[in-house]
């Protein structure tokens, strides 16, 4: 059905079609919502005017820049600055719930992208942002609770979910074979081999370009390769096995130290009301 000239499914609201609310420059929204469901997708490479915020409800997305990669589990988001061009992607069914903040809103968020874990609040302000229509008034009720997000978001804390990629053609031969293949065990120095540089140069070179040694790069490569197969059902044994653990307990022991939480609990999510993951 449509309200206002915009569809409505679900209990969500939905934009218009060749409407972008990321290209909208309106101090007076300076929140603006967003839903999409899908079973698997990837956006292409894109940016926008506005600021960026995606919220996953369920499945794990992928957000990739030019210098980097997040990793966006359910009930957390990924910060997308104005003007970063970034590829999103979902390798299984995702739940995406997206906030564009106007640059008039900007105060005090990062500058550069990053991972939030989402309060209850927030959750709360973006299922209710996301059902708001494009025109809300801009001196209403509605506005007035849009205005709360920013603020909400000034107080987060960014979690450790973002893998730097080099910009070195012998080091991005490691990283890329690592990404495709996270459970590699060769050292640096079998690395070096095929890589065409001495174990010292890609040691320096790692430190350089990512800010972290081989071992970190590594591991955190590891932690975001199983929040994803995590996210999707597998165990925990299985993950650790294939991620090249020794055994479950020494994987579960680095997740909880990375981030905070055993990995069931981490990946723990609220009960999402119907209309949450309405098709």
């Amino acid at each position: 059905m449509t309200q206002n000239g915009h569809a409505v499914s679900g209990g969500r609201h939905l934009v218009p079609d060749g409407y972008d609310p990321g290209n909208v420059i309106d101090p007076a929204r300076p929140v603006l919502g967003f839903a999409r469901d899908d079973e698997l997708f990837r956006t292409g490479w894109h940016q926008h005017r506005r600021a960026q915020l995606l919220f996953t409800i369920e499945g794990v997305m992928t957000v990739s820049t030019k210098t980097g990669t997040w990793v966006v589990p359910p009930q957390q988001a990924v910060w997308v600055p104005p003007g970063t061009e970034h590829d999103v992607s979902a390798d299984q069914r995702v739940a995406m719930r997206s906030l564009y903040l106007d640059p008039s809103a900007l105060d005090r968020l990062p500058a550069t992208c990053c991972v939030l874990t989402v309060p209850p609040l927030l959750r709360e302000l973006i299922l209710r942002a996301v059902s708001l229509p494009a025109d809300y008034p801009p001196d209403g009720p509605q506005a007035r609770l849009m205005a709360v997000i920013p603020d909400e978001l000034a107080g987060l804390t960014p979690e450790p979910l973002h893998l730097p990629l080099p910009a070195d053609s012998r080091l991005r031969s490691v990283t890329n074979a690592l990404i495709a293949d996270p459970g590699d065990g060769r050292d640096l120095k079998q690395w070096a081999k095929s890589a065409g540089a001495s174990e010292r140069t890609l040691a320096r070179l790692f430190v350089k370009e990512t800010g972290m040694t081989f071992g970190t790069w590594r591991q955190r490569r590891r932690l975001l390769a199983a929040i994803g197969r995590l996210a999707e059902g597998q165990p925990v044994t299985s993950v650790a096995f294939d991620l090249g653990y020794d055994s479950p307990s020494a994987f579960i022991t680095m997740f909880r130290r990375t981030l905070g939480a055993t990995p069931g609990r981490y990946l723990q999510q609220p009960p999402a009301q119907a209309d949450d993951r309405a098709a």
